[in-house]
């Protein structure tokens, strides 16, 4: 997995703050997560390939996370777009789209599907042979979700050396590596385990947009291998937290502590600091793996 963050910050944008939007490739896929104002201009300029994107996961109808959705769709329709798009959002952001594609007169000319999600259960939103994506439910102003994007169990690879010594021969590689076992020339059966090797563990990410501090989540997001968690203000203005309902540095890595993942992005915040790292040291009193987010920030793991 690779995680580059197009933008990590809250409420309005700078031209050295952009609103949250991130890019996660994984197993051939780009997934585009939230979309806030100015996300294409900071697709280019990471030289993300706009092509590549065919779902999109908005996490809640705040401007600073979706406000550059139509702007996208309508550029993907000018380079001439012809594969299909599949948006995945809070009910309503299908209407919020399309009538500004209807009153612009720019309605695509490719695929455009809205999979609205008015849940308050975890649920699965999107699932092929290598990755399944579900749903975080939040609490927030609005209707809100993270999403759990992990990787599935992949087959066994084969073992080459293994084959080699044993004398297989590779008419019978694509058998193996779909579990088969095979029959040597005494007649004895090769066992697969044998001629492949274990899988790699899957990983997964979770993106925790604007939420409250919420230890519900915990369990949908335990194990995960990384997560982005919002630290919108400092425990010094936890009663703008309180307000707002968006959390601290430190609630976010008590999120992290208790759901024993692997590492902890801190973002989305509040435009009244100025030095981010006071965000890390907080969250590291209480977790120690804390990445400080920063527009370009790119993560692989």
């Amino acid at each position: 997995m690779k995680l580059t963050i197009l933008g990590c910050h809250s409420a309005t944008p700078r031209w050295d703050a952009h609103p949250t939007s991130q890019i996660l490739e994984v197993k051939g896929h780009l997934f585009l997560i939230d979309c806030g104002e100015g996300t294409q201009v900071q697709l280019r300029r990471y030289k993300v390939k706009f092509a590549r994107i065919k779902h999109i996961f908005i996490s809640h109808l705040h401007g600073d996370h979706f406000f550059g959705l139509v702007g996208l769709v309508s550029t993907f329709r000018l380079l001439g777009r012809e594969a299909d798009l599949h948006i995945y959002g809070p009910k309503g952001i299908k209407e919020a789209i399309t009538l500004q594609l209807k009153l612009g007169k720019s309605w695509t000319n490719y695929g455009l599907y809205f999979h609205e999600l008015d849940h308050t259960e975890s649920e699965v939103v999107f699932e092929d042979d290598s990755v399944i994506v579900k749903t975080i439910p939040l609490e927030h102003r609005v209707y809100t979700n993270g999403f759990l994007i992990s990787e599935k169990i992949t087959e066994r690879p084969l073992n080459i050396n293994a084959c080699r010594n044993l004398g297989i021969d590779k008419i019978y590689f694509n058998k193996i590596k779909q579990g088969g076992d095979v029959k040597a020339e005494d007649g004895s059966v090769i066992k697969n385990e044998t001629l492949t090797l274990e899988p790699g563990a899957p990983k997964s990410y979770a993106f925790c947009s604007d939420t409250v501090y919420l230890p519900s989540i915990v369990p949908i997001i335990k194990g995960a291998t990384m997560i982005y968690h919002e630290t919108t203000f400092l425990e010094s203005h936890k009663d703008l937290a309180i307000k707002t309902k968006h959390s601290t540095a430190k609630e976010a890595a008590i999120i992290a502590r208790d759901a024993e993942v692997g590492g902890l992005i801190v973002g989305h915040y509040s435009g009244r600091y100025n030095d981010y790292e006071d965000f890390k040291k907080e969250a590291q009193t209480v977790f120690e793996n804390v990445i400080v987010g920063y527009d370009g920030l790119e993560v692989s793991f």
